[in-house]
């Protein structure tokens, strides 16, 4: 028998069987298990108040048709560098770690129009981020789909303080 039993029984002297505790005790269906909820309001963004994780800076680039990988290597070429790496030396990028966000109303830096070091930039940044993480310590990445992401960086920092 265990407490949760044994207190019901003290509770109600002896009145209600194992079974009754059981059925009184359960929460609910499986359909409560399968409840969601909408988030409606965000800490992210905030820099005023006890709880500060303001905006960083936001990265998405546009390529339109051309495939991401074949620009970001001819780039890299026209500026003397062999592989993505080697981009940390040129724009010393933050060691802060971020929380990352989809960016729900991007503004796309267009490539063909774009400055090439704010190209090359955005890409190393695009690099060393997850869907929900900004870490400068992983490697410099260029999947397609890391570099097609629009994300909007966070300094967590102000979570904690």
């Amino acid at each position: 028998m265990n407490s949760l039993t044994f207190g019901a029984q003290i509770e109600h002297a002896g009145r209600l069987t194992e079974e009754d505790v059981y059925w009184r005790c359960n929460s609910g269906g499986p359909s409560s298990r399968r409840r969601t909820e909408r988030l409606r309001a965000s800490i992210l963004g905030k820099d005023d108040g006890v709880i500060r994780c303001p905006r960083v800076t936001r990265l998405a680039l546009d390529f339109g048709r051309a495939d991401p990988l074949t620009v970001m290597h001819a780039l890299l070429g026209e500026h003397g560098l062999e592989h993505a790496e080697q981009l940390r030396e040129v724009f010393n990028p933050s060691e802060d770690r971020c929380i990352c966000r989809l960016d729900l109303s991007p503004q796309r830096l267009r490539v063909a129009d774009a400055d090439p070091k704010e190209l090359l930039r955005q890409a190393l940044l695009l690099g060393l981020c997850t869907t929900v993480l900004y870490d400068p310590q992983r490697p410099v990445l260029w999947p397609r789909s890391s570099l097609s992401r629009c994300l909007e960086l966070y300094d967590g920092g102000g979570f904690y303080a």
